[in-house]
């Protein structure tokens, strides 16, 4: 019984961090706005926040298949991956594009003593409800 107890114990600890690594750390993501498009049917205008503490980050993702988004960096220094593109740092006032099908592998703040922020601006299918999708 001990034995079995202590390799649970073993898997459980080297499974937690796979398990961390699809959540946000540090991180808090908000809609701020949301208005349908009146001059393209079925299209929307969303804009997300996306708050990162020191050290903050989201796991690797995608989003909505139709997004189209515009991101800038309105705070501090965020390094981001797109598909396999080199890691860059952004810094306040930079920003970057993401396409319809595109990967995010990195997203994160570049500092791990300083709050940054992004606006992302979405123009994404109406109908659509999660803007983002965590890898699996």
């Amino acid at each position: 019984m001990l034995r079995t107890l202590s390799v649970l114990l073993i898997a459980s600890s080297i499974a937690m961090p796979g398990l961390a690594a699809d959540k946000p750390h540090n991180a808090k993501v908000t809609v701020v706005f949301d208005h349908v498009l009146p001059n393209v049917p079925g299209k929307s205008l969303r804009g997300v926040l996306v708050e990162y503490g020191p050290g903050g980050s989201n796991p690797s993702h995608t989003h909505a298949k139709s997004a189209f988004i515009y991101a800038t960096v309105i705070e501090g220094k965020i390094k981001s991956q797109v598909n396999d593109g080199e890691p860059k740092v952004y810094n306040t006032g930079e920003n970057w594009i993401e396409v319809p099908g595109d990967h995010h592998k990195i997203s994160a703040n570049a500092s791990d003593t300083e709050d940054a922020k992004i606006l992302a601006v979405f123009v994404v299918d109406t109908k659509e409800t999660e803007l983002t999708t965590p890898d699996k």
